[in-house]
């Protein structure tokens, strides 16, 4: 069995510079990390192919330094890792991006199982994994809480859908979008670490894809785009209050900004 993890890195704290035209992400400012919710997807394929043997591969889409995301997932035990890198991928949405990374996972051969976290802490829209599973056209299934059944042919799965929990059997291949608590991920390995730091992470660009058309990547390829977007603002102001009265003092520090008001 081949599986394949989809990962990104995404900003460590909301302190990044942003584009003034295009309103994107300028990736390359400011510290990033392994979006949280991708090392759920990375533990699970792991855990996978451990039980059920096969290999893992990871695969992620951003800029040159975006390969330590995949370095990671070697120290974690990944056996093979790539990076979806081209200045055309730049400010794609999540139609596009799902789309280029559909291509590159085209150009692995064959692949039986996709694994994607529940969302990404950047974007925050849990699209992309049924987005790519549509291009693919392969079946997929979203908010999965546990594996119940695996073989050579399918796979079975719960999946909560907000209001109840849902037995779910897909023919492989297939995609499914773990949720967090899945599994515990396990932390990355520094003797692995040091093992893998000179192993190769393959480069895919837009020129090794089936489709080279650039009007389908980036901006070009976006239907969507960002109208206004800005960091959050960031307030550290406090005060130190000392005394007897405290309680009073904070009652009527609540009514003056009308946090509190008296009933008539």
């Amino acid at each position: 069995m081949t599986i394949v993890a989809l990962i990104k890195q995404v900003p460590l704290t909301s302190e990044v510079a942003l584009d003034p035209k295009t309103g994107v992400i300028q990736r390359e400012s400011g510290e990033t990390k392994m979006n949280p919710y991708d090392l759920y997807a990375l533990e699970t394929a792991l855990r996978i192919s451990q039980t059920h043997g096969g290999k893992t591969i990871a695969l992620t889409m951003g800029p040159p330094q975006a390969e330590a995301v995949v370095r990671e997932a070697f120290a974690m035990g990944f056996d093979e890792g790539y990076l979806l890198t081209d200045r055309a991928f730049a400010g794609s949405d999540v139609l596009a991006t799902s789309h280029a990374l559909s291509q590159a996972i085209r150009t692995l051969g064959q692949v039986d199982l996709i694994i994607t976290g529940k969302q990404t802490t950047d974007g925050d829209t849990g699209q992309v994994g049924a987005e790519v599973s549509e291009f693919l056209g392969i079946p997929c299934v979203a908010a999965v809480q546990q594996l119940l059944e695996i073989s050579e042919t399918s796979i079975t799965a719960t999946s909560d859908t907000g209001t109840t929990l849902m037995t779910v059997r897909v023919e492989l291949p297939a995609l499914i979008a773990v949720d967090k608590d899945i599994h515990q991920p396990r932390l990355p390995s520094y003797v692995r670490m040091k093992q893998t730091e000179k192993r190769q992470v393959g480069r895919i660009t837009l020129a090794d894809l089936a489709d080279t058309d650039r009007t389908h990547y980036g901006l070009e390829g976006s239907p969507t785009q960002v109208v206004k977007i800005f960091p959050p603002e960031s307030n550290t102001d406090f005060a130190l209050w000392t005394g007897v009265d405290i309680p009073g003092r904070l009652y009527e520090y609540l009514q003056k900004e009308k946090f509190l008001q008296e009933l008539a």
